[in-house]
């Protein structure tokens, strides 16, 4: 395995999988328990918004579960009177993550009052529950004549080239796609770029903020290995 980029929401590496291992880990992201503002009560909303849009909006702000079990969920609570933006920090009783995100407006005078219930789910049942997204590419080997290698090199100055005799050779193996370029840059010239796939897979994993996206990685082959087991012992 091999990093690429590794930061707070997004992590990429590449690394020898399977396809079909891959788009199992892929989907099973939507099987790990996430906390979030299910069902809401409005007792007030003078908003310009209607109710269900309100409800809609706060279900998919995301907040963590930090020291929540999944007995006792916190209540969310919401009650402005100002004249301005109502925003995510607004929201007593749970741990926003973001805290500027916009759920409506109020004019003078006008008033939102809500309380709403948390629950754990997974996003197969309702996105509001995803942690993030996982995507995947195929690694690609990817040769050219090597007239080729400067105008590459204008356009792609950190790209790594290789020489054998008339030929270059360059992997494209990072966390920004280079193959539809170097494609463009040899059709330009009515010429054609040989490109190979290898075994690897460049994987990319964001998160939404709820779980760290190394985290995400780990917890859905977990949950993917759960479900393995008992599909087993059914067997």
């Amino acid at each position: 395995m091999k990093i690429i980029k590794n930061d707070e929401n997004t992590i990429t590496f590449s690394a020898e999988i399977e396809e079909p291992l891959a788009n199992s880990i892929r989907r099973y992201v939507g099987q790990i328990p996430v906390l979030a503002i299910d069902e809401v009560e409005i007792s007030r909303n003078d908003s310009p918004l209607y109710d269900e849009t309100i409800a809609h909006r706060l279900g998919l702000i995301p907040i963590t579960s930090n020291k929540v079990s999944d007995k006792k969920t916190p209540t969310a609570k919401l009650k402005v009177k100002n004249e301005g933006y109502v925003n995510s920090q607004d929201i007593k009783g749970v741990d926003i993550i973001y805290k500027n995100m916009p759920i409506t407006f109020l004019n003078k005078g006008q008033e939102i009052e809500l309380e709403a219930t948390t629950r754990f789910g997974m996003g197969s049942e309702h996105s509001k529950f995803s942690p993030g997204t996982m995507f995947y590419r195929k690694v690609l080997e990817i040769s050219m004549d090597k007239k080729f290698k400067d105008a590459i090199k204008d356009i792609l100055p950190e790209v790594n080239i290789k020489e054998s005799g008339n030929k270059i050779t360059i992997i494209d193996d990072g966390k920004k796609e280079i193959t539809d370029i170097i494609e463009g840059i040899s059709r330009k010239a009515g010429a054609t770029a040989e490109i190979e796939p290898k075994d690897s897979l460049v994987i990319s994993i964001e998160s939404f903020g709820q779980i760290p996206a190394k985290e995400i990685f780990k917890k859905s082959i977990e949950e993917l290995k759960s479900d393995l087991k008992d599909f087993s012992k059914k067997i």
